[in-house]
């Protein structure tokens, strides 16, 4: 029941890739978005400038509606607002979302951050959506910390973070 998860120690020089596990994230406000952003200076600001793209899978319940699409208004181009992981999250007991996010190499002080995700959830009217984004933090500086949050409102569920040596 929080409003947001931050990891804001143990994202250093440690391990190549941070890869975080959403597990069964469900909003307390219905039709609300899952969404992250990286920062610079240990969590005092989270607005790193960053290039995105998302895509996306679905299918209804009933069978009669199915689309893969490239989702251009949920990209970001050279932006600071948090990128969405999860879209349109329902708020219903059997309505959650559960997905990875991998940011490699966060501490170098020489090129830009890639991360990758892929989440999977129930869309509030009864979709399950697969959701695939990709992008880099434009920063030579280290991502140091990572926050995570409902564009509105509180959600249950476990977030967990591994490192991971290439």
């Amino acid at each position: 029941s929080s409003s947001s998860i931050e990891f804001t120690s143990g994202i250093d020089s440690t391990y190549d890739i941070y890869q975080f596990e959403f597990i069964n994230i469900n909003p307390a406000t219905d039709n609300v978005d899952l969404t992250f952003n990286g920062s610079t200076d240990s969590g005092s600001n989270y607005n790193v400038t960053k290039t995105t793209t998302l895509f996306k899978t679905y299918h209804d319940e009933g069978d009669t509606d199915t689309t893969l699409v490239y989702d251009t208004g949920r990209d970001i181009a050279q932006g600071t607002g948090f990128q969405t992981l999860i879209q349109d999250l329902g708020n219903g007991a059997d309505e959650s979302g559960s997905g990875t996010l991998q940011i490699f190499n966060p501490s170098s002080t020489t090129f830009v951050k890639h991360f990758i995700s892929n989440t999977n959830s129930l869309y509030f009217q009864n979709y399950t959506f697969n959701m695939y984004c990709a992008g880099y933090f434009n920063t030579q500086s280290p991502i140091n910390a990572v926050q995570f949050k409902m564009e509105s409102g509180n959600f249950d569920g476990t977030i967990k973070m591994y490192g991971i040596s290439a």
